[in-house]
C-alpha cells in the first residue's frame, strides 16, 4: 500500500513496530524506525516532524549550513540566532591590517607554470639567478640547540612516546632561546601565532613559575578541541584566546594590551608560509603607525621614542626596578618563530619583497622558488617515502598535532617531475637555498626596522626537517643611531 502525500513510507510487512517513546518514521535506508526521541505528545522527531499527520509544517536545510535543518515558517527566527551565523566582528579585527600590498593579484596555483614543464635551459636560468641573488648569503647555519630547565622531568619520562619526545625537544629549545634572549619575565605580553592548543604558552607560562604581571594571547583562526589553555587558573598569568586571522588582527586595539601597556613577545612553532609574514608585519606595524597596516618602510621614529629597545638585558633590568618603560605605547622586546612550509608563501603577503627587488627578483621568480623549497625536504629519496606520505592542509595556522615538517604530495616532490635533470642531492640543495633566500627578506625587514635578527638551527634534522628558527630583539645600535 503507498504512502499518503506527506506520510513516512509504510514499514515493509513483518517489520516490527517502533519503540515506546521513539520516532515512528522508518527509515528506508537503514531498514529500521528512527531512533530520535520525539518531544512530549507528538508521534514523530524534529528532524521527521514534516510526516506528522496532524501536521503539515516543512523542514528545510538552513541556508548558513545546510547540515541541520530548520521549520520553513520559523527561517527568520532561526537565522538570528543560529550558531553558524557571521558574528559581530571584535575591537582588533580590521580588515586586511596585516595584508601588505592590497595591488597584487594572486596567481592561482591551476595557472602557474609547473617546474616539471621548464625546458632544460629554462630551469638552469632559474638556478642561476638563485645562486647570483644568494651570494654574499651565508648558507650555514649556527646549530643552536638548546633546553629549558622547565623540561628536565618530562625529557626524561619514559611514558612519553616517540612523537611526544620531539615535540618536547622542540618547545625546549625554543623556551632555552626565549631565556637567552632575556624574554621570560614579568610585565610580557605574549602572543603565540597559530597556537592550536596551545602549549607552547603553556610551558612558557610553566617556566615563568610565579611571575606577577603575565599575560598570553593564543591566537587561532581555527576552533580547536582539547585545549591545554582551559587548565590554568593561576592567578598570576591570564591566558586568552582571539578567534582571528593573522590577516586581520590588530594588536594596538586588543583592549587588555590598551589597558596593561606590557611588553609583546611574538612566539610561534612551525608558523607555516605566509603565516608568519603576516605573523611579523603584524608585530612590526601594529605599534607603529595607525593606516592599513601597510607600512613597507622602515620607522625611524618608532625606534627615536622607544627607549626601552636598547637591548632586552635593558629592558630586563629596567622592569625589575619597577621602572615604567612603555609610557607612551606598547612595544615588541622579542620575536621567535620555528619556521615552517615555504611553498605556503604568498608574494602578496610576504615582507622581503624589497630585498627581492634589490636583487632583480619579482613575483615569478618568488613563485618558483616557494614551490622549489619543498624540494629541501621530499628531495630526500632516502626519507620521500616519509616526508610525502600525506597532504596535511597546512593554512595560516593549523593544529600542532600536525608537525608541518611534511613535504607534501605536490608535483615538485616527484624526482620524474624535473626530467632527471638534478640528482636526490643537487635538489635539496637547491630546495634550502631557496628557504635561505625567502628566510633573508625577513631578516633584512626585521633589520631595517630596527631588530637584531638572526636564523639558527634550534633542534636536529631527525627531530622535525623543518629545524630552522627565527629570533629577533631590539637592536641598540638602531636607538642610538636614531637618537643622535
Amino acid at each position: 500500500m503507498a504512502a499518503k502525500p506527506g506520510l513516512p513510507p509504510p514499514p515493509p510487512p513483518g517489520a516490527r513496530i517502533s519503540e515506546p517513546g521513539r520516532c515512528g518514521y522508518f527509515v528506508e535506508r537503514k531498514k529500521r524506525f528512527c531512533r530520535m526521541t520525539p518531544a512530549p505528545g507528538r508521534r514523530f522527531c524534529g528532524e521527521h516532524g514534516q510526516h506528522e499527520e496532524e501536521n503539515d509544517r516543512k523542514r528545510i536545510p538552513c541556508p548558513l549550513d545546510p547540515n541541520h535543518t530548520v521549520y520553513e515558517d520559523q527561517l527568520q527566527k532561526h537565522l538570528k540566532k543560529c550558531n553558524s551565523r557571521e558574528k559581530p566582528k571584535p575591537v582588533y579585527y580590521v580588515q586586511d591590517i596585516n595584508a601588505g600590498l592590497k595591488d597584487v593579484t594572486k596567481i592561482p596555483e591551476e595557472q602557474q607554470v609547473p617546474i616539471s614543464s621548464l625546458s632544460k635551459e629554462e630551469l638552469q636560468d632559474l638556478i642561476r639567478k638563485l645562486k647570483t641573488a644568494s651570494n654574499g648569503i651565508s648558507s650555514i647555519l649556527k646549530d643552536q640547540t638548546l633546553s629549558h630547565q622547565a623540561f628536565k622531568e618530562v625529557l626524561n619520562d619514559p611514558k612519553n612516546g616517540e612523537c611526544a619526545f620531539k615535540h618536547l625537544k622542540q618547545q625546549a629549545s625554543i623556551l632555552g632561546h626565549m631565556e637567552q634572549l632575556h624574554l621570560l619575565g614579568p610585565g610580557r605580553c605574549f602572543v603565540e601565532f597559530g597556537a592550536g592548543r596551545g602549549k607552547l604558552s603553556h610551558w612558557v607560562d610553566t617556566a615563568l613559575q610565579d611571575t606577577e604581571n603575565v599575560h598570553f594571547l593564543l591566537v587561532e583562526r581555527a576552533t580547536t578541541r582539547f585545549k591545554v589553555d582551559g587548565k590554568h587558573r593561576k592567578r598570576d598569568s591570564i591566558f586568552e584566546r582571539l578567534q582571528v586571522d593573522i590577516q586581520h588582527l590588530c594588536l594596538n586595539k586588543i583592549p587588555i594590551l590598551v589597558k596593561e601597556k606590557l611588553s609583546v613577545v611574538g612566539i610561534g612553532k612551525h608558523l607555516c608560509g605566509v603565516a608568519t609574514d603576516l605573523a611579523l608585519r603584524c608585530l612590526i606595524e601594529s605599534f607603529t603607525t595607525q593606516d592599513d597596516g601597510i607600512n613597507e618602510e622602515p620607522s625611524a621614529k618608532r625606534l627615536k621614542s622607544d627607549n626601552t629597545q636598547a637591548g632586552s638585558n635593558n629592558f630586563t633590568d629596567k622592569e625589575r626596578s619597577g621602572e615604567n618603560v612603555s609610557e607612551s605605547y606598547n612595544t615588541v622586546a622579542g620575536i621567535v618563530i620555528a619556521l615552517c612550509c615555504h611553498h605556503k608563501c604568498d608574494w602578496k603577503h610576504y615582507v622581503g619583497r624589497e630585498f627581492f627587488k634589490k636583487v632583480g627578483l619579482g613575483q615569478v621568480e618568488f613563485n618558483f622558488f616557494q614551490r622549489m623549497s619543498s624540494w629541501a625536504t621530499c628531495g630526500m629519496q632516502e626519507t620521500i617515502s616519509e616526508a610525502c606520505s600525506s597532504d596535511v592542509e597546512c593554512g595560516a595556522q593549523s593544529s600542532d598535532a600536525d608537525e608541518h615538517d611534511q613535504a607534501y604530495n605536490r608535483p615538485e616532490c616527484n624526482s620524474d617531475s624535473i626530467q632527471g635533470l638534478l640528482t636526490v642531492e643537487e635538489r635539496k640543495q637547491i630546495g634550502h637555498l631557496c628557504k635561505l633566500l625567502i628566510d633573508h627578506g625577513r631578516i633584512e625587514y626585521l633589520q631595517q626596522r630596527g631588530y637584531k635578527a638572526v636564523l639558527q638551527y634550534y633542534t636536529d634534522s631527525t627531530v622535525s626537517l623543518e629545524n630552522v628558527l627565527l629570533t629577533a630583539v631590539p637592536n641598540p645600535c638602531s636607538v642610538l643611531q636614531s637618537t643622535a
